[in-house]
């Protein structure tokens, strides 16, 4: 009976959908058809782009989301608010500033009514067991990046949790200080120290999943779905220039960076790339940088996503974001890991400034129909100019709010650079006057 009890799932998710209500009244979906099954004694890892529903659904598993369809439990009975059992790890350190870590670290049991010296004791025996013994009196402000998250996790392992949430718990720290956490959790894991059975993590870094976890579940985006289940056989700990390790790791950019089969044929080039899709703050300069650097030696036109971001020292994510505007405006193409220059692309590495903003322009208005619209709209009108809340609205029958804000931003940039229009900030008004 016991045995029973201990292999029994933590948490179970079946056919799990999230929408979330758009400007314009309708619904934009974030989650759909999600199924999800965590064990005791792994670490589960959510990978996947910025956007595709993993944060959503770490909350939904949290009790602080409830999903729109579908059935979220934990040990069985249905998740109705935080379920006992579960701490979670945020991206940010949310501790609080008027407070010492010994206190931070106090505040879960102090609201599960844990008499004050048992308090105290097991609040101890966290901070000394992640590494921050000697620290107990300091405030967050006293400590380090790397330090102020140590603290979130004895915070949340405290309690002793049946699971761990960690949401992106590593990317607002340095290289180093996230390596040296990392590899610290890591060890306590394997060690059996860490007093949970199970971890589920939310990350974009690829190799951080590969180096950490057990089972990876790959997203992907618009609406967020499991596209691949991948199980991780390596044993801990794992060594990053392994050959089975960095054959992981490519093949893991090799499918996120494949293009979905089209639903229904398009007229607007890429599929996705139509009205509808949210453009990314990519900054020219980055877009250029890039296409120098694989355009020359010892690239070619030609250089695969793990090593461009190794020598880069970008993040996936900033990766696939720069790789996906430059395949928008047709100067490269992402397929299977690699990114290759187009014929465009190799010629824009080539030219002085302004051949580059030229060619900018035409890829600009030709490849993205926002950018075409509002420079249409613009030619059209007799006073040539335009409220930005036209363009913002009817992206909103595509985006969130806060979507459309962000590809707005995004198309104001990019045309600048491309000296394609003006755009006022203080009367949000796009205009064909001289910005000088």
């Amino acid at each position: 009976m016991l045995d029973h009890v201990v292999k029994a799932p933590l948490v179970d998710i079946r056919q799990v959908c999230r929408s979330f209500p758009k400007g314009s009244g309708k619904e934009v979906v974030v989650l759909e058809d999600v199924d999800l099954t965590i064990k005791a004694g792994e670490i589960v890892g959510l990978l996947g782009r910025s956007g595709s529903g993993k944060s959503t659904l770490l909350r939904i598993i949290a009790g602080l989301l409830s999903p729109s369809s579908g059935q979220a439990r934990c040990r069985g009975s249905a998740i109705q608010g935080p379920p006992a059992g579960i701490s979670m790890v945020f991206q940010s350190f949310a501790l609080f500033p008027w407070l010492t870590v010994l206190q931070n670290v106090e505040l879960g049991l102090e609201a599960q009514n844990v008499e004050r010296a048992e308090r105290r004791r097991l609040a101890l025996a966290a901070i000394d067991l992640i590494g921050l013994d000697g620290f107990e009196n300091a405030y967050p402000k006293e400590l380090s990046g790397g330090m102020r998250q140590r603290v979130g996790f004895a915070r949340a392992l405290v309690v002793h949790p049946d699971l761990l949430l960690m949401d992106e718990p590593f990317s607002a720290l340095d290289v180093l200080t996230a390596e040296t956490l990392r590899t610290d959790m890591i060890d306590l894991w394997i060690e059996g120290r860490l007093p949970i059975k199970s971890v589920l993590i939310v990350t974009h870094n690829i190799e951080e999943a590969v180096l950490m976890c057990d089972r990876i579940l790959v997203f992907s985006s618009n609406p967020g779905r499991v596209a691949r289940e991948l199980k991780v056989d390596l044993p801990h700990p794992r060594n990053r220039l392994d050959p089975v390790f960095r054959q992981m790791v490519d093949s893991i950019y090799a499918l996120m960076t494949r293009r979905a089969e089209p639903r229904a044929p398009s007229m607007e080039g890429i599929p996705g790339t139509g009205m509808g899709m949210v453009l990314d703050p990519v900054s020219t300069n980055v877009m250029a940088g890039l296409m120098e650097a694989v355009a020359g030696p010892p690239y070619h036109g030609r250089a695969d996503l793990p090593v461009l971001a190794g020598v880069l020292q970008l993040e996936a994510d900033e990766l696939f974001h720069l790789g996906e505007a430059l395949q928008l405006l047709r100067f490269a193409q992402l397929s299977e890991g690699d990114l290759l220059l187009t014929e465009a692309g190799k010629r824009f590495a080539t030219l002085e400034t302004d051949a580059r903003k030229k060619l900018f322009a035409e890829h600009l208005v030709t490849y993205v129909p926002l950018m075409g619209l509002i420079r249409r709209v613009l030619d059209e009108r007799p006073t040539h100019t335009a409220p930005a809340a036209r363009f913002r609205n009817e992206l909103e029958d595509y985006m969130t709010e806060h979507y459309a804000d962000e590809t707005l931003k995004t198309i104001v940039a990019w045309a600048r650079y491309a000296e394609l229009f003006a755009y006022d900030e203080q009367a949000e008004t796009f205009s064909l006057e001289n910005p000088e």
